[in-house]
């Protein structure tokens, strides 16, 4: 009974933040034909008015901002759809732009962060594709010592990627998208559910942190 008991709570804390994120955005996509615009009508806007004419706005299979690129991307939905959530998470991702035009220092710590995280990635990969063709048996200390402390590393640097991330995404989305939309974007009576929305964005990593979290426990297990 404990044991699962223990599993259902590991599960609320593992998936109940991503379901709880995709219940809001869910919640508030419906079409308002009172908005003047869509998402990703309103980035460009907003990036206009910013000055950053050079930061593209783009179709993407996810919301998010790429510093590299200088792109605003939206999902479908939120790029071409005249909602809530459309305008709310349009405005998160422009306030990203809004981070990297500012020089704000944890966005570029975040960056370093994830270039660093992939290369470690790239070799944990390799070292687990030469673990698995070799086999146990046929692998030095050295060699299993080196693949499991690149795969511990790899794991170690995803929670600190995303706990860096926390900051930049509240940032993001009270200290920059939230006045933003204040500022008439919205009416006043969907103040409330705009925060809850631009909540919902900041705590997307969250999830991912606990998900990391957990992924690096299973790691470190294993390698005892």
């Amino acid at each position: 009974m404990i044991v699962i008991f223990g599993l259902i709570l590991l599960a609320v804390l593992l998936f109940g933040p991503t379901l709880w994120v995709r219940a809001v955005m869910a919640r508030h996509a419906t079409p308002r034909p009172d908005f003047p615009g869509t998402g990703g009508e309103l980035a460009r806007h907003l990036l206009d008015e910013a000055g950053l004419t050079g930061v593209a706005v783009e179709t993407h299979e996810s919301d998010h901002y790429d510093p590299n690129a200088k792109a605003v991307r939206l999902s479908p939905g939120n790029h071409d759809g005249r909602s809530l959530t459309a305008v709310a998470v349009a405005a998160h991702e422009v306030a990203h732009a809004l981070q990297d035009r500012d020089g704000y220092s944890p966005l570029a710590a975040r960056q370093r962060i994830v270039v660093l995280a992939s290369r470690i990635d790239q070799f944990a990969s390799a070292a687990l594709l030469v673990l698995s063709v070799a086999g146990g048996a046929a692998i030095s200390p050295r060699l299993l010592l080196v693949g499991g402390g690149l795969i511990l590393a790899s794991g170690m640097i995803r929670v600190v990627a995303n706990l860096v991330t926390l900051p930049v995404e509240f940032d993001a989305s009270f200290n920059r998208a939230l006045p933003i939309l204040a500022a008439g974007y919205v009416p006043a009576d969907d103040a409330p559910a705009a925060r809850q929305i631009l909540r919902a964005a900041a705590f997307t990593y969250v999830a991912a942190a606990l998900v990391s979290a957990f992924n690096l426990f299973r790691i470190f297990r294993w390698l005892r």
